[in-house]
């Protein structure tokens, strides 16, 4: 596939966060996120009250190293410019990992993450901050939750009863073996007490389902979309009262490579969603697992008692990184357009030596005037900023 984008060596001299047009589409902006990290990954965006929009990521030198931190880049109301990134999190024995920041109802702004050892997944555990100042600085980090193997990647849900719904999915190695993906499940973390106290209740039959994305519907549904851990398709799922119990996912008519998918409601009621156009059906490139080049810390973490005889897809090709909108409240989407296109070779996490050229792990927001704000990792050396006017996708 012909690349839209840059050569992985040209990406650095650009990492500067200034907004430029893109000459190929109309009003579209394009910014690579500044970092003084050698590998950045897995964005989150997230507007402040005052306007401001936020983007969180890990960087460090490979997913899985005791370098892996939280970043923090800034773009205030009219700016040309992302800030310089705040380091946000400093474990040097951790992996930090899938941040994400959650506005609260009473004001308060929580950034979370999770913290692992080495690839082990299976013993991560969530850690939180949390600002009173509307996310000009933050609290010490405190554990969320400490059961071992829990992992979030998408946005807290406050349901009409006004209950925080977190979607997690749950990390087990299978007896014997390092963790690989292949018995991963769905779950949600609610607190009903403003995220003081958190209970967690599985997705029945959400084996190989992850990255599990709320979307609120009307009355009391709500509908969610998963990553596929064996790379077929994007499966959704379905509660009729207000996130309290679920559906078992089903595939929709979208494909998934085992990559994060992020998907939102639009204010013209449509849904809007990021994700890989790409499966394991029609790519052949395979990989041992996510973690194959970070050497193993011993025995495995958190043992599962779930049956599978499959194993999860690793290095199906992460490109292209497309955009797609459902007009019936998920059950089928429509590709719009795609925002980097390239041949996504995965086999290799190596930033330093410039081997990665995924475009992935996007995060989707509307903006007040109805602009669509995309961020993803381009290459595993940057962060990309996408904003496009809502008639991109007419």
């Amino acid at each position: 596939m012909q690349s839209t984008g840059l050569k992985p060596e040209e990406v650095p001299s650009l990492m500067d966060g200034v907004l430029r047009a893109n000459i190929a589409q109309t009003g579209r902006f394009d910014a690579y996120l500044p970092s003084p990290c050698v590998q950045n990954h897995a964005a989150n965006l997230a507007f402040l009250a005052d306007g401001t929009l936020t983007c969180v990521w890990f960087g460090g030198t490979m997913e899985g190293m005791g370098d892996i931190s939280i970043y923090m880049s800034r773009l205030a109301p009219d700016a040309e410019r992302w800030t310089e990134p705040e380091k946000m999190s400093d474990d040097p024995a951790k992996s930090e990992q899938n941040p994400l920041i959650f506005n609260a109802p009473d004001g308060r702004v929580w950034l979370l993450y999770t913290s692992q050892t080495s690839g082990d997944q299976d013993g991560a555990v969530v850690k939180c901050r949390v600002s009173q100042d509307g996310g000009k600085s933050f609290a010490p980090p405190s554990i969320l939750c400490d059961l071992p193997g829990t992992f979030v990647r998408q946005q807290i849900v406050v349901n009409g009863k006004g209950e925080w719904l977190l979607p997690i999915f749950r990390c087990g190695s299978l007896p014997g073996r390092r963790w690989s993906g292949d018995a991963d499940t769905a779950g949600v973390m609610i607190s009903g007490d403003g995220g003081k106290t958190w209970q967690t209740k599985e997705i029945d039959n959400s084996l190989g389902a992850v990255h599990m994305n709320i979307v609120p519907l009307e009355d009391d549904r709500m509908v969610a979309f998963f990553r596929d851990r064996y790379a077929e398709n994007i499966h959704s799922s379905l509660s009729t009262n207000q996130g309290e119990t679920w559906s078992t996912p089903k595939p929709i008519d979208l494909p998934n490579n085992n990559s994060s998918i992020q998907a939102i409601n639009l204010r013209d009621r449509r849904i809007a969603m990021v994700y890989n156009h790409s499966s394991a059906a029609s790519h052949d490139a395979r990989r041992q697992s996510l973690y194959d080049e970070v050497e193993a810390t011993g025995a495995p973490v958190s043992e599962t008692s779930v049956a599978t005889a499959r194993k999860a897809v690793w290095g199906v090709p992460r490109a292209p990184l497309s955009l797609a909108v459902s007009i019936d409240e998920g059950a089928h989407f429509e590709r719009k357009l795609d925002l980097d296109t390239g041949d996504g070779y995965c086999l290799s996490n190596n930033s330093k030596d410039l081997l990665n050229r995924e475009f992935s792990y996007p995060s989707i927001t509307q903006g007040p005037d109805g602009a669509l704000h995309v961020a993803y990792t381009y290459y595993r050396r940057a962060i990309k900023y996408v904003r496009l006017p809502l008639g991109s996708i007419a």
